[in-house]
């Protein structure tokens, strides 16, 4: 089946369109239908195999049940990476892996077989129609909080997971990790 390309569009001038110096990102993955853990696997790989982005680590996995919306439960992780593409190069990259894996958005908060959302790009702010830098409801979301606290604990304050204790959530123990970082070729 022939998929639509992304088409990318300037977001905010401070963000260049060009590739620059490398970028610690944060990545939300999300799926509710189909084989999740294999949406995963197959995402983090095209994602370190794009031009221009290095998956670190991804965090432990979560069970989660769905958040204003409805469907069996949500398969959630969060990933970190570097990239040297810019936030709606990247952001593209996602939207495209999305649709690699069949997700269709019909309507707001539908199950999905993949949702891959940028929660950060550095310590940039963005403001626009297609693209909100930070992700602007990442402190909302229990399966947002959790498995960002594995990289950075100190930004996740006890008053944000007051705020999420009404959310199902538990953290599974996997057979293996989902993703190994490989080491640095010579």
């Amino acid at each position: 089946m022939n998929r639509p390309e992304i088409v990318h569009e300037s977001v905010h001038e401070s963000v260049h369109e060009s590739v620059r110096e490398s970028v610690r990102c944060y990545v939300a993955l999300g799926a509710n239908l189909g084989a999740p853990a294999t949406a995963f696997g197959a995402a983090l790989k095209g994602l370190d195999g794009s031009l221009g982005v290095q998956v670190l680590a991804c965090s432990a996995l979560y069970s989660s049940e769905p958040f204003e919306a409805s469907g069996p439960p949500y398969l959630n992780a969060v990933c970190a990476l570097n990239s040297t593409l810019t936030a709606p190069a990247l952001l593209g990259v996602l939207q495209q892996l999305e649709l690699d894996a069949g997700r269709v958005r019909e309507f707001h908060h539908q199950p999905r077989v993949l949702d891959l959302d940028l929660l950060f790009f550095g310590q940039a702010q963005v403001q626009s129609p297609k693209l909100t830098l930070p992700h602007p409801r990442w402190f909302e979301r229990a399966f947002v909080l959790l498995p960002l606290m594995e990289f950075e604990p100190s930004w996740v304050t006890p008053a944000m997971l007051k705020g999420v204790e009404d959310q199902t959530i538990s953290r599974l123990e996997p057979e293996f990790p989902l993703w190994r970082s490989k080491p640095p070729q010579p």
